[in-house]
């Protein structure tokens, strides 16, 4: 287990879903993870802001507008921050093309990695029929996901006052039910299925709230994860190699520490 005041630099950082203006946001365990982080390039992949919810009722804390001075603080110290939006932050496509305080906004891009691979990088909502063609079952969803993140966050009260680490209910709720589990496998082998179309080696995306570093068919498929339900990144060494990182909770003394790992469930 690596000790909360080291601090790691990779030639990649992969972040997505972090849903900044929800309750639901672990703005403080991703503040911690990019203070003990850094990258030559930071990719957020889609669903930072939450513009689904911010239309429904503000909620935007002190922790919300620190996460995005940390990152664009990172923008200004030479990391290259690249922004490709999601179904939530989806009014930032039409600026696509455009800088944002030094903050590159695309739908899509190709990443090649140190030892010359390629990988399509994208949020993935473009491949989910749900949100293609039935956006009102959509929202639907997104307000029962809502409910679950309430009874989320006091299961992980009372988790603290026992000394225990952070759990995520909804997230073991979702991995239970067969026709979500069908859904991951579904959009995982889509999303591999357009890399291989593209003529690219991997794709790394996110969505789905589900972690995940593996080979489809010849694919590297490769998902970031979530700052909700997981607290998971996808890294890239120095040498071209590829971690998912889930940033966890101790049952000790209230620090942040870091825990990683090949291949995580969301």
């Amino acid at each position: 287990m690596a000790q909360p005041s080291e601090s790691r630099h990779y030639r990649a950082l992969f972040i997505s879903d972090i849903h900044l203006g929800t309750r639901g946001c672990q703005a403080d365990m991703l503040l911690d993870f990019l203070k003990s982080n850094d990258a030559e390039t930071v990719y957020l992949v889609g669903d930072i802001v939450d513009g689904w919810r911010l239309r429904r009722a503000w909620y935007w804390p002190q922790a919300h507008n620190d996460v995005v001075q940390k990152i664009l603080r990172k923008g200004r110290k030479g990391a290259r921050v690249i922004y490709i939006p999601g179904n939530h932050d989806e009014f930032l496509r039409g600026f696509l093309g455009t800088h944002f305080g030094g903050v590159e906004v695309t739908d899509s891009i190709v990443h090649e990695s140190a030892d010359g691979r390629r990988y399509l990088v994208i949020h993935g909502d473009q491949f989910d029929v749900v949100i293609r063609h039935a956006k009102w079952l959509a929202f639907f969803g997104d307000k029962a996901y809502t409910t679950a993140l309430g009874l989320n966050t006091w299961v992980n009260v009372l988790r603290r006052r026992l000394g225990l680490t952070y759990w995520s209910l909804s997230a073991w709720a979702k991995l239970k039910v067969k026709n979500a589990v069908s859904f991951i496998g579904r959009f995982e082998e889509t999303l591999s299925d357009e890399a291989r179309r593209q003529g690219v080696d991997g794709v790394i995306c996110g969505h789905i709230h589900h972690a995940a570093d593996q080979e489809m068919n010849g694919i590297h498929y490769i998902n970031t994860g979530d700052w909700v339900e997981s607290c998971t990144a996808v890294a890239e060494h120095h040498d071209g190699t590829f971690e998912v990182i889930r940033w966890v909770k101790p049952t000790t003394a209230g620090e942040v520490v870091p825990v990683k790992e090949q291949s995580v469930a969301a």
